[in-house]
């Protein structure tokens, strides 16, 4: 099993940052992808983004340019940057992770922007 805990969501102003974190525990040798996915009030979850074990990311067209992710496999870790938030970013976020091809997923973070 592989437990996935994330902090750093929150209220911010449109324009601001804030910085998602969610850290891997258990089973976790042989992670290849770790990413966030977001579900917005009446949507869907979509995906955010993704980071591969060898550094190679992935990104919806909407937050490309704003948004970043990061990992420190030592840690165990996956990080999401965000910048310049609007509104439309308000979500619950959520880590995932890809260990011998099966996905594990986070508890959700709740990120509102306010305008």
């Amino acid at each position: 099993q592989v437990q996935l805990v994330e902090s750093g969501g929150g209220l911010v102003q449109a324009g601001g940052s804030l910085r998602l974190s969610c850290a891997a525990s258990g089973r976790v040798v042989g992670i290849v992808t770790m990413g966030w996915y977001r579900q917005a009030p009446g949507k869907q979850r979509e995906l955010v983004g993704t980071i591969t074990s060898s550094g190679t990311t992935n990104y919806a067209d909407s937050v490309k340019g704003r948004f970043t992710i990061s990992r420190d496999s030592a840690k165990n870790t996956v990080y999401l940057q965000m910048n310049s938030l609007t509104p439309e970013d308000t979500a619950v976020y959520y880590c995932y992770v890809v260990v011998n091809g099966v996905a594990y997923w986070g508890q959700g973070t709740q990120v509102t922007v306010s305008s």
